[in-house]
């Protein structure tokens, strides 16, 4: 597990990266949410309310994710997130208008927790705060999008961040650095999902994160996606027991809770299985085509759970940075595939145990 001499180094090596970057001005928080695929893909965020320092471990298709959480702060969970759902909307929004985007990004917090449907308030601005500590001091490994000579990649969520406080100690304005791993994560179009809007008022950790594994994987197909539960257990990186996990599932599925899917459980022998597919309530627009349905399995080792974080900050306030535009598009291009299909079955079941609520 990463120590402090590495956090030290990394500070020490870091401490003039902004000098170096040209700053993302984000002038507006107007933007489609959108998600990384690799996030939706993988275990990558604790789903518990609770700290967690148990790292998680999952390896499926010859890649590998290893995120390790410090024991001062805790993993980043999954609401912790919700800050780089949004930088990905703004970087992809500027790029959309032809304006360069950078790593290191200038806001408001009340541009970012405006958008991520947060109320304001001192005391949501704290809890922004330990969300962006759990974001910088959570460690990531992992070999998937790896360039040609290197095979891991070790990073955390945030590079490094700062608040810009007034005389009398109000925040005005943040800024930070996110890993270049992620960033070009996000200029990769291929590599990049809108997401509804209504993901950000789901309050479960499996929910929102059976939200995400839905968008990635299910999509706008209209069978959807079969998964067996003990695969989807395997892909949370849950620190729950099998036993328990599936409850939840199931307790989610008689609900319906998650915005345009629909939940479908059934036994098929020892197995228990989960079919995910559209629901026709989704705000979300057809933006890029999701693999052909069929059933999803793999192997893997999994682990999660850390501190609920709200997202929320004082009064509207004004960017201490001018409304200058940011120049020309920076686009690059890093494709990867990572969808794993087996044969399609049983595209018509029924909900067993949860057909309650069926329509």
């Amino acid at each position: 597990m990463p120590g402090a001499d590495h956090h030290a180094q990394r500070r020490l090596g870091e401490r003039s990266e902004r000098e170096r970057l040209d700053p993302f001005v984000v002038a507006t928080g107007d933007a489609s949410p959108r998600d990384q695929r690799d996030l939706m893909e993988r275990p990558f965020f604790s789903l518990a309310k609770a700290k967690r320092i148990a790292p998680i471990l999952y390896e499926s298709g010859g890649q590998r994710v290893e995120v390790f959480g410090m024991p001062e702060h805790g993993m980043a969970t999954i609401w912790d997130a919700d800050v780089l759902i949004w930088a990905a909307s703004q970087i992809v929004e500027a790029e959309n208008h032809g304006l360069r985007t950078s790593r290191f990004l200038r806001f408001t917090p009340y541009q970012l927790l405006q958008a991520v449907g947060r109320a304001t308030g001192a005391r949501e601005y704290r809890l922004l705060k330990g969300a962006l500590a759990r974001l910088q001091s959570t460690v990531i490994r992992t070999t998937i999008r790896h360039g040609e000579h290197w095979r891991r990649h070790q990073f955390s969520w945030i590079n490094e961040w700062e608040e810009l406080t007034t005389r009398d100690g109000r925040v005005e304005g943040m800024e930070f650095v996110l890993p270049d791993w992620f960033y070009r994560g996000v200029i990769d179009r291929s590599l990049v999902l809108t997401i509804d809007p209504l993901y950000f008022r789901l309050t479960g950790g499996i929910e929102r994160w059976l939200y995400r594994v839905a968008r990635k994987h299910a999509g706008h197909q209209q069978h959807g996606w079969l998964f067996e539960i003990a695969h989807l257990h395997e892909k949370s990186g849950s620190l729950a027991r099998i036993s328990d996990f599936a409850l939840d599932l199931r307790r989610i599925a008689a609900r319906q809770p998650l915005p345009g899917y629909r939940l479908d459980i059934w036994r098929e022998g020892r197995r228990e299985m989960m079919q995910i597919r559209p629901s026709g309530l989704s705000t979300v627009p057809v933006d890029n085509r999701v693999e052909v349905l069929v059933t999803s399995g793999a192997n893997g080792i999994g682990t999660s759970g850390a501190g609920l974080s709200g997202f929320r900050a004082h009064e509207p306030q004004l960017s201490l940075w001018p409304e200058t535009l940011n120049p020309t598009a920076n686009l690059e291009s890093n494709k990867e595939s990572n969808s794993s299909s087996l044969t399609r079955t049983h595209a018509r079941h029924g909900a067993g145990a949860t057909r309650r609520g069926a329509p």
